[in-house]
């Protein structure tokens, strides 16, 4: 039987960039084909700091099932689940946070970086770690992908499991368990730089490249890219480490244009060929890669009702899912009076 896995996006866009893509979508639609796995748009988790913006909710949400697919993410292989239509998560977040104390919320680092980011103090901010742990043990993954940032979410999932067995397992035949103790699956996460050479792509920061972006978006994005700064006149001998327009070739070029990579990689420290001259060779390999996505898409929008009803069955599958772990939690905890 095959682990399983699950990940998952607050619905705050309504489109992915390529740092998105770098940064877990590639190894989403790698990992599929490995495990069974369960994305979860985690609209619930985006109120907590997006509680006024609920009218953008339900476009985002379809943008980011369009996103999905375009990528290649098979819905024949994922489950694709919607986090406000299992209510079992509330019911079980309850559960877990009677044993969760108080002092351990207040010490979760992201709280304290939501607060400095001028975030309201609310309840679901400071539960934010209970709810998550629902998320990852209602399905009972066994894995969840994770950059090394966030493996205090799957650690504070892994201690709350194993609480829980330890104090309601009991009952359970030797060998069996509550809940399966996940393991943060720990990927060397990549981050794309900004178009603007900032460290990071990101949407907010205005220098992002969208997988929604047409051909011409792409070529007037990429030909005000920032490179080496030092660099004045075409002639003069360039950066290739670092520089923003080198990463996104060796991170976007297919093998047969990897040849012609390393000779403008070589041609580039020796001062031998112009920033237009690569540019525009990255918009080619940038369109090259964007092109099927496109294509995808383009087929997805143009049927809306099986996007709805992919995400409608995986809601299903999630929450037959999600029931089962319920009743064996009640079970297990002796709430289950008159089921017996």
């Amino acid at each position: 039987m095959k682990k399983r896995i699950l990940t998952g996006d607050r619905p705050t866009y309504d489109s992915f960039h390529l740092g998105n893509y770098i940064g877990s979508l590639k190894n989403r639609v790698k990992l599929q084909e490995e495990y069974e796995t369960f994305i979860l748009i985690a609209d619930m988790h985006a109120l907590t700091t997006h509680f006024n913006k609920t009218d953008t909710l339900e476009g985002n949400i379809r943008g980011l099932m369009l996103g999905y697919l375009s990528v290649g993410l098979d819905p024949n292989k994922v489950t694709f689940c919607l986090q406000s239509k299992l209510p079992e998560t509330v019911e079980l977040a309850y559960f877990l946070g009677t044993l969760t104390p108080r002092a351990v919320l207040e010490r979760q680092p992201a709280l304290k970086e939501k607060l400095d980011q001028g975030e309201q103090d609310t309840f679901a901010l400071y539960s934010y770690p209970v709810l998550m742990a629902a998320d990852i043990l209602l399905p009972k993954a066994n894995l969840v992908p994770v950059g090394k940032d966030q493996k205090a979410h799957v650690e504070f999932a892994r201690d709350i499991a194993i609480k829980f067995n330890n104090l309601y397992g009991g009952s359970l035949p030797a060998g069996r368990q509550v809940f399966p103790i996940p393991e943060p699956l720990i990927g060397e996460v990549p981050t794309l730089p900004g178009t603007d050479g900032q460290a990071k792509m990101g949407k907010s920061l205005n220098n992002a490249i969208f997988l929604t972006d047409s051909a011409q978006e792409v070529e007037k994005k990429v030909m005000s890219m920032y490179t080496d700064p030092k660099r004045i006149h075409p002639t003069d001998p360039g950066t290739v480490e670092g520089n923003p327009v080198f990463i996104y070739l060796d991170a976007f070029a297919a093998e047969n244009f990897k040849f012609q990579i390393s000779n403008f990689k070589l041609l580039y420290t020796k001062g031998q060929v112009g920033d237009i001259e690569v540019k525009k060779y990255l918009v080619k390999v940038l369109n090259n890669f964007l092109d099927p996505i496109r294509k995808r898409r383009a087929e997805y929008e143009n049927k809306p009702e099986l996007v709805e009803r992919i995400l409608e069955e995986g809601i299903q599958k999630a929450r037959a899912e999600a029931q089962k772990t319920l009743v064996g939690v009640k079970k297990a905890m002796k709430l289950d009076y008159f089921n017996n």
